[in-house]
């Protein structure tokens, strides 16, 4: 139902520190290291304000820093589309939004790929049906997003799907670019900012979520690429990940 590699977010256990005090050394009047050659102080930055929604559980992560240097690295923030997102409002990192999402039309392509291989496939998916509306005169209507249909150790079967104003008329495939609809219904947004190597950590925390709050999800997850999804894995992105539960049973 995961990506692969998910693992239980694991508990550190804090021993007690040993007793010190039958080795320390006889009093002395000289000044200590501290008196004579003082640190400079430094204040403790304030714990990030959570933004609306619910906070999910997430893995402490160290400042990634610049080679050579102390300080932290600069993050890349993705550029603003002109095309909405499936919901309008924007979710807020290391929280959990409850939305709905709106039935649109929508160009489609099916794909099977290898872990490594995700960012090119997707990608040349997008280009192929973006291809394909451009032919039938045709305008992307919303961002990219693709439906993880299965998954398994060494790849994954997806569609991906970009949304548009309204089928063309017949419905008829388009060089193999067939219509539909996006997903819809309720559903449980995360946000995921970072590479694509990245996401993994935004699934882990997602599951953790979904088995803390022991919510069933549908076999399948959605990313809705906010910022464009490029070649490179090194590219920082903006992706919103749908998870979406499964209807209570009568």
């Amino acid at each position: 139902m995961t990506r692969p590699a998910l693992v239980a977010a694991g508990l550190l256990i804090l021993g007690p520190l040993a007793a010190m005090a039958q080795n320390a050394p006889p009093p002395t009047n000289a000044p200590s290291p501290a008196e004579t050659q003082p640190l400079p102080l430094t204040t403790a930055p304030d714990p990030s304000k959570s933004g609306p929604g619910t906070a999910m559980p997430a893995p402490e992560q160290a400042p990634v820093r610049n080679p050579g240097t102390s300080d932290p690295a600069p993050v890349a923030r993705p550029g603003p589309s002109a095309l909405p997102t499936l919901v309008p409002s924007p979710g807020e990192a290391n929280d959990v939004d409850e939305v709905t999402l709106p039935a649109k039309p929508a160009a489609i392509v099916s794909g099977q790929t290898k872990w490594d291989d995700a960012v090119a496939s997707l990608t040349d998916s997008f280009k192929r049906i973006e291809t394909a509306l451009a032919k039938a005169g045709l305008k992307p209507a919303g961002r990219p997003l693709s439906v993880f249909t299965k998954t398994e150790e060494d790849g994954f079967s997806y569609e991906a799907m970009i949304p548009i104003e309204s089928a063309p008329a017949g419905g008829a495939e388009i060089d193999g670019v067939r219509f539909g609809s996006t997903p819809s219904g309720k559903a449980l947004r995360f946000k995921h900012t970072g590479t694509y190597e990245e996401i993994d950590g935004t699934y882990e925390t997602l599951t953790a979520y979904l088995e803390v709050k022991e919510i069933d999800v549908q076999d399948r997850f959605v990313e809705e690429y906010v910022s464009d999804l490029k070649g490179g894995s090194e590219e920082k992105l903006d992706i919103n990940i749908y998870a979406l539960p499964k209807e209570a049973t009568k």
